[in-house]
């Protein structure tokens, strides 16, 4: 599709963030867009009120063919499945159906670094920001990290570096977009409440790959054993990182030092200890970012400032507050059984986990092993606490609260000085919250009730 836009008939399927970012880019240039959601209209009224303020047009509670028919291009928000019938029923009518990335791609000025992964994507993509940043390189940070990377294009210059976190959702429709760094951090079950499979979730994820050529490259984990089969038919130049293993090119941990591998030789980029970040899981994420970092033109000692200047990101293992001795931190971005294998690893004993919330299709039973050597006890919360309940059975104390204030007052009277209440739910958030966000939130508000409350 030309980039002019001037008359197009253009439709938005989805009113939330990434939709309305698009609208706004959409409208300013001439096209004639709407944007089309099935959620009924008493659920949108602010979304809404956007919309009518600029005089786009938009239809609630379902979405027309008539509508759909029309369009010369269909570009569909991160929330919406490509199985939605309409949208098969446009494919095979012959419309365009994009995502809002591939929309901002088209447009965006400068280079980009395209990072994903089942977990460490929103604290991979801002520390490479930071990074960046650090070496006054003109960096901008978006994507499913906050900012719509339809957003940005406006502050592109040939000379900005993006760098952008993207969902498997965000890339099921992305027939042009080419980063010229990619990174997959890693790839476990998550979605499946969405995709038929495992191997569907994960092919959606390496679309990131697909429309990269020779000059670019591809920045792959060394550890995960269905990422090098897929590395081996790239196009693109592939550097690994590792935690652990020594690697051809890209960057590993050893000795004690992060190490950069390349045609050049060997270069210590920092030591290990110097990380601010809690967890193995995080060398790997530091890793990942000093590689990307490097092939972006970044010289180690700008790296290593940058890393340790950095300060985490919310609801990331974020800590919250000591209360008598007793630890709490936030990780609601565990949406995932993986991710809360990682935050378990964070630490040696003593937690009281605090875990629940709207299933994604998980398997509560690999979290036993870890619960039975670190976890003093269980807080269920939210949709998924029978299935925990009975996949956990035995495994650890466990207790069930209705809200989030109460999960945390249950797991402070369980818990003892050097004790840790970790927020690591394992699940989604849309059963009790708007969003991880949200939910990380409303677990901080409690905990500083909790402390204000203390005598």
């Amino acid at each position: 599709m030309t980039l002019d836009l001037t008359g197009k008939e253009i439709v938005i399927v989805g009113m939330a963030r990434s939709g309305l970012a698009a609208a706004e880019f959409l409208w300013k240039r001439g096209a004639r867009v709407t944007v089309s959601d099935n959620r009924p209209a008493a659920v949108l009224e602010s979304e809404a009120r956007i919309l009518a303020d600029r005089q786009i047009r938009y239809e609630t509670g379902g979405h027309s063919w008539e509508l759909f028919g029309a369009a010369d291009l269909i570009v569909v928000s991160p929330g919406v499945p490509l199985s939605l019938p309409i949208l098969r029923q446009a494919t095979l009518a012959g419309r365009e159906i994009i995502s809002e990335i591939e929309l901002a791609s088209r447009f965006l000025k400068g280079k980009v670094i395209a990072i994903t992964g089942t977990n460490g994507k929103t604290t991979t993509t801002a520390l490479t920001g930071e990074i960046l940043r650090t070496a006054g390189f003109h960096v901008q940070v978006g994507g499913n990290i906050g900012t719509p990377l339809i957003s940005l294009v406006d502050s592109s210059t040939p000379e900005t570096w993006s760098v952008v976190e993207l969902s498997s959702f965000q890339l099921e429709a992305v027939p042009t977009f080419r980063p010229d760094i990619a990174v997959i951090l890693n790839l476990t079950p998550d979605h499946l409440d969405r995709y038929a499979s495992f191997e569907a979730y994960a092919q959606a994820k390496l679309k990131i790959f697909q429309n990269q050529i020779a000059s670019d490259f591809a920045v792959v984990n060394q550890e995960d054993a269905s990422l090098q089969k897929a590395a081996e038919n790239l196009h693109s130049q592939v550097f690994w990182f590792s935690g652990s293993r020594k690697v051809g090119r890209g960057t590993h941990a050893g000795g004690g030092d992060l190490i950069f591998e390349s045609k050049r030789g060997s270069e210590v980029v920092m030591a290990c200890n110097e990380v601010p970040l809690k967890g193995q899981h995080n060398i790997e994420n530091v890793a990942a970012a000093i590689t990307s970092a490097r092939l972006a033109g970044v010289q180690s000692l700008d790296i290593a400032k940058g890393v340790r200047n950095f300060k985490g990101v919310e609801h990331r293992l974020e800590p919250v507050a000591e209360i008598n001795g007793v630890r709490f931190f936030n990780d609601s971005k565990a949406t995932n059984v993986d991710a809360t294998i990682k935050a378990l690893e964070a630490f040696d004993s003593g937690i009281i986990l605090i875990l629940g919330g709207r299933d994604k299709g998980g398997d509560f039973r690999v979290l036993g092993r870890l619960i039975q050597g670190r976890v003093k006890s269980l807080v269920l919360l939210g949709e998924a606490s029978e299935k925990i309940r009975a996949q956990l059975e035995g495994v650890a104390p466990m207790s069930q609260a209705g809200s989030m204030e109460q999960a945390v007052e249950l797991a402070f009277q369980q818990a003892e000085a050097g004790n840790t209440v970790l927020l690591a739910p394992a699940c989604a958030s849309f059963d009790m919250f708007q969003n991880y966000e949200h939910r990380g939130r409303e677990f901080k508000a409690a905990v500083k009730r909790l402390r204000e409350g203390m005598p």
